[in-house]
């Protein structure tokens, strides 16, 4: 592979046959559902975690064990629940009497990639059992650490109308999320598809494309993809207007708003749209590249107050005054 920072042609024509691959399999599979496909392999690209939210039955977890499918790579899936332990996720110690000593176990975590499935009906306690292993990628079991695979991916969903025996994430978990995806309902036609395609029995025959190496190789140039100063301003500018909204938008909305992005935000803004740049054949970063993901990016990183819930103020429609005060390069 070349080593310098230049994306060669050769390295460039590879990296958008895997993506086409990758698209190709997605879209066989899962109807619609277009920025569902492309925030996750953004976060494939870019080796981050995402977090996806909506009612049940709109094909969160098939989506991801979909992406997962195409890869020949490990999967484990954990179905969160009130009652399950941090040891039920990332391991424990287990007492060996044939030889009188602690056998270390290692949980489902240590997987390329990691369905947490209901996230927000696991305890705050089980939640941030998972902290380690998103941030530092790895796992401490009996002051022992381990660290996790070089790709390892944390694909989380919610649900967000029922409350009942649920734990909303704090604010430093949803941080750790590189992107938050909403999944909406499909169209008439797409649902008539849908009962097209299990007819046709497409669902139940996933056989693997690509390989490990496939995917290290894509994040590696996915790094290499140049972004311009004046797009890292840029970048700078609109997470900076989020945490000073009154010096940007209308006072009415800034007051709306009770916690600004952190400088996770700046940073998945970058890494993320060097993805979306080499997913449109692209070795430099645009400014389009950096709106397309303004919701993606944003939306979990600032936190709304009660006078917004009682207005009806999305945070979509806050990021969208954001980005639209600050001056495009």
């Amino acid at each position: 592979m070349n080593t310098n920072n230049t994306i060669t042609q050769e390295e460039l024509n590879k990296s958008l046959s895997i993506i086409h691959q990758l698209r190709t399999y997605y879209s066989e599979r899962i109807v619609g559902q277009q920025n569902l496909g492309v925030s996750l392999l953004t976060c494939l690209m870019a080796n981050g975690h995402i977090l996806l939210e909506s009612v049940p039955g709109l094909a969160k977890t098939t989506a991801a064990k979909v992406l997962t499918d195409a890869l020949a790579g490990s999967f484990s899936r954990i179905q969160c629940t009130p009652d399950l332990l941090p040891s039920d996720i990332i391991g424990t110690q287990i007492f060996n009497y044939a030889d009188n000593s602690f056998e270390t176990k290692i949980g489902p975590v240590y997987a390329n990639f990691v369905l947490l499935d209901e996230i927000n009906r696991s305890s705050a306690k089980t939640q941030s059992a998972m902290l380690e292993a998103m941030q530092e990628r790895q796992i401490t079991i009996g002051g022992e650490i381990f660290k996790l695979p070089p790709i390892f991916i944390v694909i989380a969903t919610q649900n967000p109308i029922e409350q009942e025996g649920t734990y909303a994430l704090a604010e430093a978990q949803l941080d750790r999320f590189l992107l938050k995806e909403k999944v909406e309902y499909p169209t008439v036609d797409e649902e008539v598809e849908i009962l097209n395609r299990l007819e046709k029995d497409v669902f139940s025959n996933n056989p693997s494309i690509l390989q490990v190496e496939d995917i290290t190789f894509l994040q590696e140039i996915t790094k290499k993809v140049y972004v311009d100063d004046s797009i890292k301003k840029y970048i700078a500018n609109i997470v900076l207007a989020t945490r000073y909204p009154k010096n940007y938008i209308d006072p009415t909305l800034a007051d709306y708003i009770n916690l600004g992005a952190s400088t996770r935000a700046t940073i998945a803004f970058m890494e993320c749209s060097k993805a979306i740049a080499l997913m449109n054949g692209r070795t430099h970063v645009t400014p389009d590249d950096i709106k397309y993901l303004r919701y993606t990016v944003l939306r979990h990183r600032i936190s709304l107050n009660f006078s917004a819930l009682a207005d009806n103020i999305t945070v979509e429609q806050i990021i969208d005054a954001i980005v639209g005060a600050i001056p495009t390069p």
